[in-house]
């Protein structure tokens, strides 16, 4: 097969964000190159003598596009010196798993097609994000790199008729002029590797009883027509004894079933009206990709995020993996809620703040002092692999269940007992003008410098790597009240269109005839002075929130 290398000219506009080069489906199928000079840009920022005769793993939750996109990736991975492509069947792969697979096989990096909880489709998001060898997210230099060169881009390389087949687990290779050795691409089962290593963190035997045994309970699990329907079926349902019929939209679809992918309250609709009834006793979902999870309890009790992955690290000697490997570190993101620093200061165990992205967690992972972290935007995880992972996730929450036999209720109930409440809400304004957003930000960080108001520390989050150094700068407003009460601003960095700003509340409460209050009865004041302090709904021309966690 012929090697070629074509001209091309840059987008002006290739920096990846906190996900990857997230964009409009359209953007990547019609605007010339776009897709091509993004990928020759992730392969040009790996040198070229690592890139010999290498390994690479391309996933994604086969969202609209991706057969094209994989295509087009595994062309150009043979033109630029890889050895072998690890691909799921029929591209299919959870965020997770690539991670996983990545670590497992000593990759140099993976490839995953996925826009996350965001819809697919012709006209909605789709996106491409790089791995590192980790396993992890590529690390602010290399996301900075790749942008440098696709503002110089001026040719790229591939082999355009090399066409795979994705359907068929096993191995095709495909002699390439000018080449030795065969290009070699792998089709795998994108969820045994994956399952092999949630064996070694979890006792299986332990979760069957649970959920098949005598006295088992009864759950409820959607995915949302995401990829880890394919994970649910094989093993909560094969494996660990969970009837069929407890697993929900499990067929991966390229438009999520024409539904937004995403566990919250206000998009999995359809799981919290059913834990409503009462039927089942712990409910959970998944996006699009399988790196995010929502936990419910009987009668629809909400876990929130910021709450589970506190809950998990009081627990975490449930989970056999951290009995041996022992526990190095917590860390949440800054606009998670604290209630995993009163965890921290309980066990005596390092705490890290981090900005919003878990690569800032893979670095602590890399250096041995973190074990378990958690985003308030639905992410939980810990240091086997370098994502977040929504199935672990509730294998964590199924296990502190089977050692504790309680209900969901009674363990949040009880944590808020012994470490005190954090009422939590976030607030998300979605596609608003950009230009109106980084303004109202802007005015906002003048305003809080002022210290016109009676709070304890005001300033812009920046974050210096505990471990190499690196400074990230302006990574939210913050408003912190003494008693630990906060109100931040963000702008998400994970919008294909507009700008999406989020205002995030956080009070801690410790009196335990105040901590079962409803969290947006209990934060109307701290609501009210942060709507009045920040003027959003005149500054975005919005009435109230998209979405209210």
């Amino acid at each position: 097969l012929s090697l070629l290398t074509l001209p091309t000219s840059p987008h002006p506009d290739q920096r990846p964000g906190t996900n990857g080069l997230r964009k409009k489906t359209h953007v990547f199928q019609s605007e010339k190159n776009y897709l091509h000079n993004f990928i020759q840009c992730i392969f040009s920022s790996i040198d070229l003598r690592d890139r010999q005769g290498s390994t690479m793993v391309v996933g994604g939750d086969g969202r609209y596009f991706s057969s094209t996109a994989i295509q087009a990736i595994v062309q150009m991975a043979a033109a630029n010196g890889v050895g072998r492509v690890v691909i799921g069947q029929n591209g299919i792969m959870s965020t997770p798993a690539v991670s996983c697979v990545i670590r497992k096989i000593k990759a140099i990096g993976g490839i995953i097609l996925t826009a996350s909880h965001n819809p697919g489709g012709p006209d909605r998001d789709f996106s491409i994000k790089f791995n590192t060898a980790s396993g992890g997210p590529a690390p602010e230099a290399v996301t900075n790199k790749i942008f440098q060169l696709s503002r110089t881009i001026e040719e790229f390389a591939i082999c355009p008729e090399l066409r795979v087949d994705l359907g068929t687990i096993g191995k095709q290779s495909f002699d390439l002029e000018n080449k030795f050795k065969p290009f070699t691409v792998e089709i795998v089962d994108p969820v045994e590797s994956y399952a092999n290593s949630l064996r070694n963190i979890f006792d299986f035997a332990v979760l069957k009883e649970l959920l098949s045994g005598d006295n088992h309970i009864q759950i409820r699990l959607d995915a949302m027509h995401g990829v880890t329907g394919l994970y649910v079926k094989k093993i909560l349902c094969e494996e660990l004894g969970s009837p069929a019929n407890s697993a929900i939209n499990c067929v991966p679809r390229e438009d999520f079933g024409g539904d937004h992918p995403d566990p919250d309250l206000t998009y999995a609709t359809d799981l919290v009206e059913t834990m409503k009834s009462g039927q089942y006793d712990f409910g959970a979902a998944f996006d699009g990709d399988g790196d995010c999870n929502m936990i419910l309890g009987k009668q629809g009790f909400f876990v929130n995020p910021s709450d589970s992955v506190a809950v998990i690290a009081a627990n975490i000697f449930c989970i056999p993996y951290f009995q041996h490997a022992g526990v190095r570190g917590f860390a949440r993101s800054m606009p998670t809620s604290a209630a995993l620093d009163m965890v921290a200061r309980a066990t005596k165990i390092q705490l890290y703040e981090t900005p919003t992205g878990w690569r800032y967690f893979g670095s602590l992972m890399d250096a041995g002092r973190l074990s378990l972290c958690g985003e308030e935007s639905f992410g939980t995880g810990s240091d086997y692999i370098r994502e977040k992972d929504g199935l672990w996730a509730v294998l964590a929450w199924l296990s502190i269940q089977a050692v504790r036999r309680q209900s969901v209720e009674d363990i949040m109930a009880d944590h808020w007992r012994t470490y005190g409440r954090n009422y939590y809400t976030r607030f998300d304004y979605e596609e608003v003008d950009l230009d109106a957003a980084v303004e109202m930000m802007l005015d906002l960080e003048l305003m809080i410098s002022d210290r016109k108001y009676q709070v304890e520390a005001a300033d812009n989050f920046e974050y210096s790597d505990p471990v190499d150094g690196t400074l990230s700068r302006n990574q939210g407003l913050r408003v912190v009240f003494k008693g630990g009460s906060r109100i931040i601003f963000r702008l998400s960095g994970s919008d294909s269109f507009g700008a999406t700003v989020r205002l995030y509340i956080d009070s801690y409460e410790k009196d335990i005839n105040k901590i079962f209050q409803d969290p947006q009865v209990a934060l109307a004041e701290l609501v009210s002075i942060a709507l009045q302090l920040s003027q959003i709904h005149e500054r975005t021309g919005r009435r109230g929130p998209t979405v209210i966690t």
